[in-house]
């Protein structure tokens, strides 16, 4: 899929409303009537902002990834001596067989 390609046809889906509701299913969301209404007019205006942006000539403009240059900002990998593991375990409340205890975070 190109950059150029549009991010949305209006002939993808039948509606805005349609569009909230099916989302909101995916999601488990219980939406009251309110709020996809509330939700639909969000949407519409989001959609109606991509067609705009569609219509922008870029003709002649890069297609990027980023706004800003992106560059390796990483350091040489340079080996050193580091913590020993009595060093780096000498300062936790708790360990055993020279690893960090921690408590239970997953059941």
């Amino acid at each position: 899929m190109s950059c150029r390609t549009p991010l949305y046809s209006p002939f993808l889906f039948m509606s805005a409303a349609f569009d909230v509701r099916y989302t909101a299913q995916l999601a488990r969301l219980n939406l009251s009537e309110e709020e996809t209404a509330k939700f639909q007019a969000q949407l519409s205006q989001v959609l109606a902002y991509v067609e705009k942006l569609e219509k922008v000539d870029v003709t002649g403009v890069e297609p990027t990834a980023h706004a800003n240059a992106v560059f390796n900002v990483f350091r040489q990998d340079v080996p050193r001596d580091w913590f020993t593991p009595e060093q780096a375990l000498s300062n936790a409340p708790r360990s055993a067989n020279q690893l960090f205890v921690v408590p239970k975070v997953i059941e």
